[in-house]
């Protein structure tokens, strides 16, 4: 059983799994996954921990995480750098010019945090009236509770927060390349001249601030363009696919399911649509 819930802001993707592969890699979102039921190993930058029934893995952009288990629940919410750092603004926890960033990736025992998990799991198996504001409202009080309970604040110079998300300058421009090439197969070199670095010095850089090659980033890029336009529009799978630049069917489905742990298919029967 899965149930995915799509906005601009945030996503949330609920999963009742036999044999769970969920992967967490090149994002420029904050990710939240709740364990509701089951036994669930996960891996966070090569450190490993059974999280319990209850507990929540906390990660921020450029984290990489992996988790698998048997015979669980699961919950994931994705949340945009924009939406968290509007909350924390409206709300007076933090400035514009900030970063946020987790105490810790494991966080046990809070029973606040486990209630706000099950309530939104309660609300998107069920489609009640007025479905789309509890969820958001439900979402917004998950994203208060991180930053009084879970999160540090500190300056950030170096980092923008832009139509692409909340980036470095050094590498701004070759990200809003890609989100305005997702289409095309854009060189190495392409991207480097963008940010004014060399081949080889952009991609060090790129690795050692987003966590992922420009490769890796480019095609979480299109994951995520893919889901929306799965969601938002008709378009065959295979439209989709040309338009987040895969040519081939089955190379589509394959990076999908690779991002999102669904086919395009089965994320487009999972979602909730209000």
């Amino acid at each position: 059983m899965d149930k995915v819930f799509l906005r601009t802001q945030f996503s949330l993707h609920l999963s009742s799994a036999r044999r769970m592969r969920w992967t967490s890699e090149a994002r420029a979102d904050y990710t939240t996954l709740f364990s509701l039921g089951g036994r669930i190993l996960a891996r966070v930058n090569e450190f490993e921990t059974e999280m319990k029934e209850g507990g929540a893995l906390l990660l921020e952009p450029s984290h990489t995480a992996s988790a698998a288990g048997t015979n669980v629940d699961y919950l994931t919410i994705t949340i945009s750098p924009s939406y968290l750092l509007d909350t924390a603004t409206r709300t007076r926890m933090v400035s514009a010019q900030a970063q946020v960033t987790f105490r810790s990736n494991l966080v046990e025992d809070d029973e606040r945090l486990q209630r706000l998990a099950l309530d939104i799991a309660e609300e998107l198996s069920e489609a009640e009236a007025g479905q789309e504001m509890v969820i958001s409202a439900l979402v917004e009080q998950v994203v208060i509770h991180l930053l009084r309970r879970h999160a540090n604040v500190r300056r950030a110079d170096t980092l923008e927060l832009s139509r692409v998300g909340l980036v470095d300058r050094r590498i701004r421009r070759a990200v809003e390349l890609m989100h305005a090439h997702l289409d095309e197969d854009l060189p190495l070199e392409e991207l480097a001249s963008a940010a004014h670095l060399s081949p080889f010095h952009f991609s060090r850089l790129f690795k050692k601030l987003t966590g992922a090659s420009p490769h890796a980033f480019l095609a979480t890029l299109r994951a995520q363009r893919a889901q929306t336009l799965l969601a938002e529009t008709d378009f065959s799978i295979t439209e989709v696919g040309t338009r987040v630049g895969y040519s081939s069917p089955s190379h589509f489905t394959k990076a999908f399911r690779h991002a999102t742990g669904l086919t395009p298919r089965a994320f487009r029967a999972a979602l909730v649509r209000v």
